[in-house]
């Protein structure tokens, strides 16, 4: 048995699967690493561990009851081995400090394009609706210079200095 994920051979995940189909899985191994849990496959006179999808290095679950469901769900296997004698969960710090940022962003850009959403909907119903009061544009270019006639007398009035 491996002491270390590191040292032996990786397999991906497509070929895990493949072999879990044809019933080549025959036995497999949660290996405590720093900073989780990788999974070692054996199959015929081979032993791998499970590489990560966009990385040449074993992947790794944070915490064991995870890499337990994995073997169990996805290799079918109720019995294994757990191998805890590297682990060291405080060895790699996975904090990401962006990601909170970008968690708001993308909830912010949500809520606005709800909101958007929405009023686009109400005007085009309004639209629709043929009891809506239509405005003509030289009616609102004349309010609206009646309402900058306004602010610049109010702005006048608070300006000692005009």
């Amino acid at each position: 048995m491996p002491s270390s994920a590191g040292k032996i051979d990786l397999i991906d995940s497509k070929a895990v699967k493949s072999l879990v189909e044809a019933r080549a899985v025959h036995g497999a191994t949660i290996l405590g690493q720093p900073g989780g849990w990788a999974v070692v496959v054996r199959y015929g006179a081979m032993e791998r561990a499970i590489a990560g999808q966009k990385s040449r290095r074993a992947r790794l679950w944070r915490h064991a009851d995870t890499a337990i469901g994995f073997v169990r769900a996805e290799l079918g296997l109720d019995r294994f081995e757990i191998d805890a004698a590297d682990h060291d969960a405080n060895a790699v710090e996975r904090r990401r400090p962006d990601t909170a940022e970008r968690q708001r962003q993308v909830r912010t850009a949500a809520a606005r394009d709800a909101w958007f959403r929405t009023e686009v909907e109400q005007a085009l119903k309004e639209a629709d609706d043929p009891a809506t009061p239509w405005t003509s544009n030289e009616d609102m270019q004349a309010e609206w210079e009646e309402e900058r006639a306004e602010l610049l007398k109010r702005i006048a009035a608070q300006d000692p200095g005009t």
